[in-house]
C-alpha cells in the first residue's frame, strides 16, 4: 500500500536516518529497474466536459460511486453524450513507449476514441467539442524488498490518484518543477489518471487525442543504511531539477543582487534552511533573503523556492566567474543539532549591456522573477519628452515560451535604434502564470518598477526610464495580455501593438459544453471572469492609438479574434488599425517586426509626435476595481455589485469647464486632475471642485439614499487588493501562508502549496495551526484548511458566512440581519475569502469531511478559466452536477454578500 501522509506523520521517527553532510547523491545500489509502469491501462470514457470546468467536479463517474469503485470485470454500461448510441464500456490501452531503469521508469500513453463523430460535433459546436474527459487505471511496482521513495511526474494530467489517494493539480502543462513525493512499499500500487482534454491547454488542430506522459524518479539514498531495514531513507533535500536562477553580468556586474534556488524536501521529516554560504575564499558575499528575517522550513513532500542576495566585495567587478559553488545550511527536526549542507552551483553569463540580458527582481508574492530587458541603443534618437528618459516598451511572450527564449528576447534587434527601454517580462512561468493578469502582472510591474535599481546598479549613464508611460506589445497570449494592459490601465499606456491575440479564454474555447446548470449561477461564474473578458471593456482603450496584426491562416488563435475586437473598437467612436496578413500563420520569424509594425514603433516612440489632444467624453468600464487603473484621471474604487461591471460616461463642454459624469453600478469613484469649475454627478450638482487643480485627488461615495457625498461610508471598506473573486489571494504582499487545522488536512495544504509552485513558480509557507503560534503581523495572505468545527471565527466577527461547532454552514442573505441555515447534511464543503489582519485576505477551504474538504480544495486558483467567486458552498451532488450542485457569489464592498449571489 501507499504510505499516505495520514499514516506517515506518526511514522517519521521510525523512518528517519541521520544523513551525511556531503549533498552528493548516493548510487542505488542495484542496476535492476526498482519501479516500472504497467505496459496495460484500462480505460473508460470519454464523458462530456466544458472548458475548465473539471475543478468544479462534474465527473459523471461520481454519481456512480466513482471510478475507483467501478472493475472493468463488472461490465457495465455508462451513458455518455459523445458517443454512438450513447454508451460507453472499458476499453484497454497499451502506453506508446516505456522506459524503466535504476533511477526509475517513464511511460507515454496516448488515449483517443474512435467511436465518436469529432468532425460532426466540431462542425456544429466547434473546438468545445474536442473537449472531453475518461478515467485510466494502471500500476506502478516496486521491486525488491525495500520500500522507496519516488518523485511522480504527470505531464499533462490534471488529477490522479494512488492507492486511492487522489491529487488534484497535477502537471497540465508539463512545467515538471513540483512532483507528487510518494513512499511506497514493495509491490503494487494502483494508480488512476483522470484524462482531461483541454483545446486552450492542446491545442485545436490534429485528432482530438490525449497524450499523458508519467515518470517515477527514484530519490537517491543513504548508502550505509543496512540492508535489513524495512525501507530505505533518502536524501531529505535536493535542488529541484534545474531551478537555480541570477542575473546575467553586464559590463563586469551583476545586473541585479537577487537570486533563487528551488529545492524539495524528499524526506519525511521536516527541514529548516538557515543560511547560504560560499564553500570557497572569493570575491562574493552571499546571504539569504528573507522579508522577516526568518529561517525557511520546508515540510516533507514540499517544493520551495529560497532567495538569496549575491554581492561583490568593494565593488571588485574584475573577479566575477562563470561559475560559482556555494552551500545551503539546514537541519531537520529529527536531528536539530546537526548542521547538514546542500551543493548547488550558480553560473553566470555575460552579455552586453545594448542586448536583451537577465534581470531578476522581486515579485510581490515573496519570489525572486526575471525579465530580459535591452537598454536604449547608442544610436537610438532620443528626445522623447524633456529628451532625459524614454518609454517603456513591453514585449509579452506567448504561451508556453520563456523570456529568455531567443524567439522572445532578440524578437526586437532589427529595430535596435528604438528609444525605449525595451522590456521582455516572464510573467514569472512560460504560461504567464495566470495569462498576465493577477500574478502575472504584477510581475510586469515589478520587471519595471526594478529598471531604476538596474541604472543604479550597472552604472548606466545613458537616457533615463519614464516608467509611467508604456507602449505594449505582446504575441499569441501576450496579445491577450496587450490587451489586458492596455484596458485596465489605460493611463500609463500611449499605444498598443496586440499581434494575434485572443478576446478571452470565453471566446477562444466556448464553456457550452459545461453540465447544465441554472443560468444564476453560470452567472456567477461568468461574472467571476468579467475583468479578464476584454471585449466588455473596450471603450477603455478610446483615445489610445492600436495597431492591430493577425494572420489570415491562424489556426492556433483565428484572426475572428481580431477582427471582433477592431469592430468592436469602432463602435466606440475610436479606430484601430487592422492589418490582416493574407496566407500568414499563427507565428514566423518576423511577425513583430512586420513593415507595419515597425513603423507603428518609430511613429509611437518618436520624439516629434504630436500631444493628444483630451478627450472631451470618455466611458471607463470596469468589472474588478482591485486590478483596474485610472482613465484620463477617473478611477473606479468600488461597485455596488461586483456581479456586474460598472460604468462612468464623463463629457465636458465646448470650454471644458463644465464636467457631466454618469454612472452604472458605482459605489464610489476618484477624479484626478480633471480641468473643470464645475461638476455634476448623476444629475446631482457638486459644485466646484478641487479635482481640478494639478496632483489634487478627490473621492466620491454613493449614499444609502443614492446621492453622492465626500464622506466615506460609516462600515470598514475591503481594501482595493482584496477584491475580485478567488483570485484576490494571489495579490499577496509576500508568499503566502498555508495553515492547515488537523494533520488529516496536511495532504491538502501540501497540495494547494505544490499547485502554487507548479502553476505559478509561487512560494508558500505550511503551518500547523493546531501546533505553531501565528505571527500577527505577517503581511501576505493566508489559506486556512480545516475540517468539522476546527476553523478558527473571522477576525471580523460579524461575518455574512460561518460554520457552526456541527459543521453546518450559515449565511445572511441581503437584506435580512439574521443569518440562515444553508446546509443540513454533513456532505458539503466550502471555499470562501474573509478579511484578515493589515488589509491582508484569507481563503478558507473547509469541508464537514475530510473528503468534502478535498472537493472543496480543487477550486483554490491555479488555473484560469475555472471562474470562482468570492465564495462557493458545494453539495456533494456537485461532484457529478458541476456547478448546479453549488451555492456561490460574491460580498460587496463592505463584505456583505451581495444581491448578485444565489443563495438557494
Amino acid at each position: 500500500m501507499l504510505f499516505s501522509w495520514n499514516s506517515a506523520l506518526g511514522l517519521l521517527d521510525i523512518f528517519s536516518k541521520h544523513l551525511p553532510l556531503s549533498s552528493q547523491q548516493c548510487p542505488i545500489n542495484t542496476k535492476a529497474s526498482i519501479v516500472s509502469f504497467s505496459n496495460t491501462w484500462s480505460v473508460l470514457g470519454p464523458f462530456q466536459i466544458g472548458t475548465r470546468e473539471a475543478a468544479w467536479g462534474a465527473d459523471p463517474l461520481e454519481y456512480h460511486g466513482g471510478f475507483p469503485s467501478l472493475q472493468p470485470k463488472d461490465s457495465v454500461i455508462f451513458k455518455s453524450s459523445l458517443t454512438t448510441n450513447g454508451t460507453v464500456t472499458w476499453s484497454e490501452f497499451r502506453s506508446k513507449s516505456q522506459e524503466s531503469g535504476p533511477s526509475g521508469a517513464k511511460i507515454s500513453l496516448t488515449v483517443a476514441f474512435s467511436n465518436v463523430d469529432w468532425t460532426f460535433l466540431q462542425s456544429v459546436y466547434g473546438w468545445a467539442a474536442l473537449q472531453w474527459q475518461a478515467w485510466a487505471r494502471g500500476e506502478i511496482v516496486v521491486t525488491g524488498g525495500l520500500s522507496q521513495t519516488v518523485t511522480l511526474y504527470t505531464d499533462g494530467i490534471l488529477e490522479y490518484a494512488v492507492d486511492g489517494v487522489r491529487t488534484f493539480g497535477g502537471d497540465f502543462y508539463s512545467f515538471r518543477k513540483a512532483p507528487l513525493v510518494l513512499h511506497l512499499n514493495p509491490g503494487k500500487h494502483i494508480i488512476h489518471l483522470r484524462l482531461v482534454r483541454d483545446v486552450r491547454a492542446f491545442g485545436g488542430v490534429g485528432a482530438p487525442t490525449i497524450d499523458a506522459d508519467l515518470e517515477a524518479r527514484v530519490v537517491p539514498s543513504d548508502s550505509t543504511i543496512p540492508s535489513g531495514e524495512i525501507r530505505v531513507t533518502p536524501n531529505d533535500l535536493e535542488v529541484a531539477g534545474n531551478q537555480v536562477m541570477v542575473s546575467d553580468v553586464v559590463g563586469g556586474r551583476l545586473a541585479s543582487p537577487y537570486g533563487t534556488v528551488t529545492v524539495r524536501n524528499s524526506g519525511t521529516d521536516w527541514v529548516e534552511v538557515f543560511a547560504i554560504v560560499d564553500t570557497e575564499a572569493s570575491n562574493f558575499i552571499i546571504s539569504l533573503q528573507s522579508a522577516d528575517g526568518a529561517t525557511k522550513r520546508i515540510a516533507p513532500g514540499q517544493t520551495r523556492p529560497l532567495v538569496f542576495r549575491l554581492g561583490v566585495n568593494g565593488n571588485d567587478t574584475a573577479g566575477i566567474i562563470q561559475e560559482k559553488q556555494v552551500a545551503l545550511l539546514y537541519r531537520t527536526s529529527a536531528h536539530d543539532k546537526i548542521e547538514r549542507r546542500l551543493l548547488f552551483t550558480i553560473k553566470f553569463h555575460s552579455r552586453s549591456i545594448y542586448e536583451p540580458h537577465k534581470v531578476t527582481h522581486f515579485h510581490p508574492g515573496g519570489i525572486v522573477s526575471y525579465a530580459m530587458l535591452r537598454a536604449p541603443a547608442k544610436n537610438a534618437t532620443c528626445g522623447a519628452n524633456d529628451g532625459t528618459s524614454a518609454p517603456i516598451l513591453l514585449q509579452f511572450h506567448g504561451a508556453g515560451v520563456d523570456a529568455d527564449n531567443d524567439m522572445v528576447a532578440h524578437a526586437l534587434d532589427s529595430v535596435s535604434e528604438l528609444c525605449a527601454w525595451v522590456l521582455f517580462p516572464t510573467g514569472v512561468t512560460s504560461w504567464s502564470a495566470d495569462d498576465w493578469h493577477n500574478w502575472g502582472f504584477a510581475d510586469v510591474q515589478a520587471a519595471i518598477n526594478a529598471i531604476p535599481d538596474w541604472i543604479e546598479a550597472t552604472g548606466w549613464k545613458g537616457i533615463g526610464a519614464n516608467t509611467n508611460k508604456w507602449l505594449v506589445s505582446g504575441h499569441s497570449n501576450g496579445g491577450q495580455g496587450t490587451w489586458y494592459t492596455l484596458l485596465h490601465h489605460p493611463d500609463k499606456v500611449f499605444a498598443a501593438a496586440p499581434v494575434s491575440g485572443y478576446l478571452s479564454i470565453h471566446t477562444y474555447v466556448p464553456y457550452q459544453f459545461w453540465k447544465p446548470a441554472d443560468p444564476r449561477r453560470r452567472a456567477v461564474i461568468e461574472a467571476s471572469a468579467n475583468s479578464y473578458r476584454h471585449e466588455l471593456l473596450v471603450s477603455n482603450a478610446n483615445g489610445i492609438p492600436i495597431y492591430q496584426q493577425h494572420g489570415s491562416a491562424d489556426d492556433n488563435v483565428p484572426a475572428y479574434h481580431s477582427r471582433q475586437m477592431s469592430q468592436l473598437i469602432s463602435e466606440t467612436g475610436w479606430s484601430s488599425n487592422y492589418s490582416e496578413l493574407s496566407g500568414k500563420g499563427h507565428w514566423f520569424a518576423t511577425i513583430m517586426t512586420t513593415d507595419g509594425l515597425q513603423e507603428f514603433y518609430r511613429d509611437q516612440l518618436s520624439f516629434s509626435k504630436p500631444v493628444e489632444k483630451a478627450l472631451s467624453e470618455f466611458e471607463l468600464v470596469v468589472a474588478n476595481p482591485g486590478d483596474t487603473g485610472s482613465k484620463n484621471g477617473v478611477e473606479i474604487l468600488y461597485l455596488v455589485d461586483p456581479g456586474h461591471v460598472g460604468k462612468i460616461q464623463v463629457s465636458f463642454n465646448n470650454s471644458r469647464s463644465d464636467a457631466r459624469i454618469r454612472t452604472s453600478n458605482i459605489m464610489a469613484f476618484e477624479l484626478q486632475n480633471l480641468n473643470h469649475t464645475s461638476l455634476r454627478v448623476d444629475g446631482q450638482e457638486i459644485g466646484n471642485s478641487k479635482a481640478g487643480k494639478s496632483g489634487h485627488k478627490i473621492r466620491f461615495y454613493r449614499s444609502e439614499d443614492g446621492s453622492w457625498t465626500n464622506r466615506s461610508p460609516e462600515y470598514a471598506l475591503r481594501a482595493r487588493h482584496q477584491l475580485g473573486g478567488a483570485d484576490a489571494i494571489l495579490r499577496s504582499k509576500g508568499h503566502i501562508r498555508i495553515v492547515y487545522h488537523g494533520p488529516e488536512t496536511f495532504p491538502i495544504a501540501l497540495q494547494i502549496s505544490r499547485n502554487l509552485y507548479q502553476y505559478f513558480s509561487g512560494d508558500s509557507e505550511i503551518i500547523d495551526g493546531q501546533q505553531q503560534p501565528l505571527k500577527e503581523d505577517f503581511p501576505g495572505n493566508t489559506v486556512t484548511i480545516a475540517t468539522g468545527s476546527n476553523l478558527p471565527p473571522c477576525q471580523l466577527g460579524d461575518f455574512p458566512l460561518q460554520i457552526t461547532n456541527d459543521s453546518r454552514v450559515l449565511v445572511r442573505v441581503p437584506g435580512h440581519a439574521s443569518m440562515l441555515k444553508r446546509s443540513n447534511h454533513n456532505n458539503v464543503g466550502a471555499m470562501f475569502l474573509r478579511p484578515s489582519q493589515s488589509e491582508a485576505l484569507e481563503q478558507v477551504v473547509w469541508g464537514s469531511t475530510l473528503e468534502d474538504l478535498a472537493w472543496a480544495a480543487r477550486l483554490t486558483p491555479f488555473m484560469t478559466g475555472i471562474g470562482q467567486p468570492d465564495f462557493v458552498i458545494l453539495s456533494r451532488e456537485s461532484r457529478w452536477k458541476g456547478a448546479e450542485g453549488t451555492l456561490l457569489g460574491f460580498f460587496d464592498a463592505g463584505w456583505e454578500i451581495s444581491r448578485s449571489s444565489v443563495l438557494g
